[in-house]
């Protein structure tokens, strides 16, 4: 999964650091993995290839669960797929009678999958209906893009586009909007090109809005936190946590928390008292992120943001678990 960032063709749904993903997790006779972003299957498929394990596929876009249930029958029950949130994998698994597990692969973003379907409405290079919904239910791109205060709009492209002209682009949306509802990617592309000037990578200057629109939509940011504490919860002592991220936010949160866990984190300050940590919950496997190589990147050019980082569950602490 990536954000659309390039006019290069996308490619076959090629997963991402697919070698090095499976290779942290090292799949083993009967153990139990989830992945968590199961999209078009390509880790799932891997780990059961790899060896006699158990894949739970999970996700929030209804296709991918159909396909994924038609995939299943290949697998002679050794893959299953549940529509739902990966953050909600704790409830999920449980009504599987999984109360533990061995690893999880994550791969956050949109798939191009849902970008090349202009219908889904995450494209601005494919004119559809503003939409971006992943789970195809809810408060779509349309209604908070004519729905919310200029206030509101601005901060979203500000905080989740990382957007330096989201005050004046929102100003622009709510003038606009007032004369023509938005209701297609191609009339907001349109209206972010005029106002947003062009960057010298040649990036398209709606990447960032739409980007913080989609994940806003989908409150991505919230998956991921909701995420990274139920694989913790649900990982045996040994078990693995791989996540491939393809954006700064993304990776910021998941590298604060695998440092958290492992008693990384930066002290506040220095002229503040030591106070009692809690014991690590993970060993970090690599403490720098794992990018792709030049193969890969020749291969497949949406791999050159991608940042994979892993994670060891440790031991519990006395009491830590219910």
């Amino acid at each position: 999964m990536s954000p659309e960032m390039s006019a290069e063709p996308l490619q076959s749904h090629i997963p991402v650091l697919l070698h090095e993903v499976v290779t942290a997790l090292a799949p083993r006779h009967g153990a139990i993995f989830v992945d968590g972003t199961f999209g078009a299957g390509g880790y799932s498929r891997a780990l059961l290839a790899a060896s006699a394990c158990r894949v739970i596929g999970i996700d929030r876009d209804p296709a991918a669960v159909e396909r994924g249930r038609v995939l299943a029958n290949a697998y002679d029950g050794r893959l299953t797929v549940l529509a739902g949130r990966f953050g909600d994998m704790v409830s999920l698994l449980a009504r599987q009678d999984v109360a533990q597990i061995d690893g999880v692969a994550l791969d956050l973003g949109v798939s191009s999958m849902q970008i090349d379907q202009a219908e889904r409405g995450f494209s601005f290079r494919q004119d559809g209906p503003l939409d971006m919904r992943m789970e195809q239910a809810g408060a779509s791109a349309a209604d908070l893009v004519n729905g919310l205060p200029e206030a509101e709009l601005a901060d979203i492209f500000w905080r989740y586009g990382e957007e330096r002209f989201s005050r004046k682009l929102a100003r622009a949306i709510v003038t606009d909007r007032g004369k023509t509802p938005f209701t297609t990617t191609r009339q907001l592309a349109e209206l972010v090109r005029r106002v947003v000037p062009g960057s010298k990578d040649g990036i398209d200057p709606a990447t960032r809005s739409f980007q913080g629109l989609r994940i806003a939509v989908n409150d991505e940011l919230g998956e991921i936190e909701r995420g990274l504490e139920a694989a913790q919860s649900l990982l045996r002592p040994g078990g693995r946590l791989a996540v491939v991220s393809f954006h700064s936010l993304e990776d910021r949160l998941i590298k604060d928390f695998m440092k958290g866990g492992s008693g990384l984190a930066a002290r506040p300050s220095r002229h503040l008292p030591l106070t009692a940590s809690p014991p690590p919950r993970f060993r970090l496997v690599a403490r720098k992120a794992i990018t792709a190589g030049a193969a890969e990147l020749a291969a497949n050019p949406r791999a050159r943001s991608a940042k994979l980082r892993v994670a060891e569950r440790l031991v519990d602490a006395p009491g830590e678990r219910p």
